[in-house]
């Protein structure tokens, strides 16, 4: 079953950050693009998946 995680993508003073609306997750990045990646990272960390 998939299921649709939402967060919200803004920019800061320096950095995007990336706050999900239905899991504890915050991430940052310099660039939309290593923002993105830092999301699949830090979903995969919190779900416990590799």
């Amino acid at each position: 079953m998939k299921r649709t995680i939402y967060f919200k993508i803004y920019k800061g003073e320096k950095y995007y950050v990336a706050e999900c609306l239905d899991l504890p997750i915050v991430t940052q990045g310099k660039t939309l693009d290593e923002v993105l990646n830092n999301i699949k990272e830090s979903l995969e960390l919190h779900l416990g998946q590799n």
